[in-house]
């Protein structure tokens, strides 16, 4: 398998048949211009044998803490991430809890085969940790059109890990990213947002947050939509918008945000 660029894009030319190729864009991330795009064709062995070996190991959902909301099942890094394509990196950082999450998309197609998403990630891993010279992935989770929600950022799923996913509100937050471009009019997928609802459910409880609460936080970087040492009233649940000038998640996912609130109260047990 070779991998050729053209126009600053990777075109995958996997033997035997035509290629089935997905284009996976880093520009939904804070500050981010395309820093590269790659396509990824399935059929691989070790992509296909890693999203089912995903399905394997998942541990089941754990109970919920008092007042909170059990956690969904994650599939671990390990799945996405091996040995030939992981970079060094400095420990993860950490903040006291997670208060909000924001809600991004990886502005890549959305036609994938959900077997695809550990290579999908893998290759935004790589692009961020090589063009960009990020010590990690950014977003702590990402979640594929069929619901299934990968760890990523390194440093433990239940730990408030400081991510890299919302210029100016890295810290005290989380950031989703739904694999996928939803643009207005684009459907977007019931079982990615009840995994989000079930994600932001949890997370956010673990800090005894409403997902329809607003919280404040203070801006670090005067890059973001407030000047640093800002304190924001932003919602629990946002969108990358709402933090950063940017159309992330797409206005579709944007628009389907309250909706995933509501799930997520309910999941914690809030009328």
């Amino acid at each position: 398998m070779r991998v050729v660029e053209i126009a600053g894009r990777a075109r995958d030319r996997g033997p035997g048949r035509p290629p089935r190729v997905l284009v996976v864009l880093l520009c939904c991330l804070p500050g981010a211009a395309v820093v590269g795009a790659l396509l990824y064709a399935p059929g691989s062995g070790r992509n296909v044998s890693a999203a089912v070996s995903a399905r394997a190991v998942v541990p089941g959902p754990a109970a919920p803490a008092r007042g909170g909301a059990p956690r969904p099942r994650i599939v671990p890094r390990s799945v996405w991430l091996d040995a030939t394509a992981r970079h060094a990196q400095p420990p993860p950082r950490y903040d006291d809890k997670v208060v909000a999450v924001f809600v991004h998309h990886t502005d890549s197609p959305n036609g994938y085969d959900c077997a695809d998403a550990p290579g999908i990630i893998r290759h935004l891993y790589a692009g961020q940790t090589g063009a960009r010279k990020w010590d990690d992935i950014g977003y702590n989770f990402l979640v594929d059109r069929c619901g299934t929600l990968y760890e990523g950022r390194a440093g433990g799923v239940d730990r408030p890990v400081t991510g890299a996913h919302t210029q100016g509100f890295n810290h005290r937050t989380a950031g989703i990213a739904a694999i996928g471009t939803f643009t207005v009019g684009t459907p977007v997928p019931r079982a990615m947002t009840d995994a989000i609802a079930a994600l932001a459910a949890w997370k956010l409880g673990l800090a005894g947050v409403d997902p329809r609460a607003s919280v404040g936080l203070v801006s670090s970087n005067g890059n973001s939509r407030y000047q640093a040492g800002t304190t924001a009233l932003l919602p629990a649940l946002s969108g990358h918008r709402d933090g950063f000038r940017t159309s992330c998640p797409g206005a579709a996912l944007t628009l389907r945000l309250p909706v995933i609130r509501e799930a997520a109260a309910r999941l914690q047990g809030r009328n």
